[in-house]
């Protein structure tokens, strides 16, 4: 297969980009800075997304993975509201803008599928309001690729969103439950076993359907 990862230099990214490369896939890899990537991209910067993602020729996998915590201050009763915008930008705005982007490549694969890294923290079941912006991003990005699911139903394009739990990343920490290196061959293994029966679903790392 041929796999595109977003925010391929770090976390969850780099151990994706390891593990399938590990297993024979051709990777094409994303940052923000380009550094050691294939695309250099700032996703805060969604007018720029087509001319880096676009003639990209075949992609059989978009992995949408990049995001951000978002600001130190989000609480309801204490917003920074430009750090909320660009925390809506990048972790719901752009990976609607790069699936636009790659769309072609990935019909041109004749089996493209989408996958993008949510967050157990979307789930609506939580009254939590620590990381309002964070949590409130990823459960808007849920639904976006809900309807991108409909919306490609007709090109037999599966879309799904994968909740990696609480990972030891820079933005996870080091307490977090489970390695970069578990959640990306977890991810692969949804990756391989995605359907158009599964498409607008969201699921664990581990396989599990989850709630929204």
């Amino acid at each position: 297969m041929r796999i595109l990862v977003t925010g391929a230099n770090r976390g969850i990214g780099a151990a994706l980009v390891a593990a399938a490369r590990l297993e024979g896939h051709d990777v094409v890899t994303h940052s923000r800075t380009g550094a050691g990537t294939d695309i250099a991209c700032d996703l805060s910067d969604v007018s720029a997304i087509a001319g880096a993602f676009g003639g990209l020729g075949r992609i059989d996998v978009l992995v949408n993975n990049a995001g951000i915590i978002g600001p130190n201050r989000q609480s309801t009763l204490d917003m920074d509201f430009e750090g909320f915008a660009e925390t809506l930008t990048i972790n719901t705005l752009a990976p609607l803008a790069v699936a636009q982007a790659v769309l072609p490549a990935l019909r041109a694969s004749g089996q493209g599928k989408i996958v993008t890294v949510s967050s157990q923290m979307a789930w609506m079941g939580y009254a939590k309001s620590d990381r309002i912006a964070y949590r409130a991003s990823k459960a808007a990005v849920n639904k976006v690729m809900q309807g991108l699911a409909t919306d490609l139903a007709a090109d037999r394009i599966p879309v799904a969103l994968v909740d990696p739990g609480w990972v030891q990343t820079d933005m996870g920490g080091p307490e977090a439950d489970v390695t970069p290196d578990e959640v990306a061959t977890g991810i692969l293994g949804l990756i391989e076993r995605l359907s158009m029966a599964d498409t607008g679903k969201f699921f664990k790392f581990t396989g599990e359907e989850r709630p929204f």
